[in-house]
């Protein structure tokens, strides 16, 4: 038996290093390809070292120039002191993606001008709508890993390799007014420009079936 679960837990991990290999870069860490500005200036979007960075001001958000319906999305970022940004799913290019769509929210956490945010505003949250379970983001300066699992009527949130969130959108109705975009099948994925500087890189997405 115990040589059986040893096997089936290989094969497990097996499966999921090639579900990884199933990703494809969103950004080749050349240039901009594949990506336009929305609502903003693209000058305030830059490339170097194999980072696609926001230089803050102009605001508005980046863009993907393809829609995604169903994905996986993996990505690393890092946030200076008091930075903000998000990460905006099956967005329209009308209105706010944050409510027109949906955003995961990338956040300093540990901000002073951020102390008293709502549960829903912190780093890792389905914006407005799911506040992370557990607070697990590193301090302003880190490399930090986020993974979005988009699925039907289900968005998962894994920070820094911790699972902080599960919503079943068919539950959160009550945020439907406010936040449209939960209903929503298809859309683009998108990088908040919220005014500060921000650093990504290592974006791969994974289109689900």
């Amino acid at each position: 038996m115990l040589r059986f679960a040893a096997c089936a837990l290989l094969l497990l991990a097996v499966a999921h290093h090639a579900v990884a290999a199933d990703a494809v870069p969103l950004f080749n860490g050349k240039n901009l390809d594949g990506w336009k500005a929305i609502d903003g200036p693209m000058s305030s979007w830059h490339v170097e070292d194999g980072i696609l960075f926001c230089s803050g001001g102009g605001g508005g958000w980046l863009s993907t120039t393809k829609e995604y319906g169903d994905f996986e999305i993996e990505l690393e970022f890092r946030v200076p002191a008091g930075g903000n940004s998000g990460v905006f799913l099956r967005a329209p290019h009308e209105g706010n993606p944050a409510f027109a769509g949906m955003e995961v929210q990338v956040l300093d956490d540990r901000a002073p001008e951020y102390a008293n945010l709502m549960p829903g505003q912190y780093c890792g949250s389905v914006y407005g709508i799911t506040p992370p379970k557990t607070r697990v983001s590193k301090p302003a300066g880190e490399w930090q890993t986020m993974k979005i699992i988009c699925q039907g009527r289900e968005v998962q949130v894994f920070l820094n390799g911790t699972e902080i969130s599960k919503t079943n959108l068919d539950n959160e109705q009550k945020h439907a007014t406010e936040h449209p975009g939960i209903n929503r099948k298809t859309g683009y994925i998108g990088l908040q420009n919220h005014g500060t500087r921000l650093d990504y890189k290592n974006i791969r997405v994974r289109e689900l079936n």
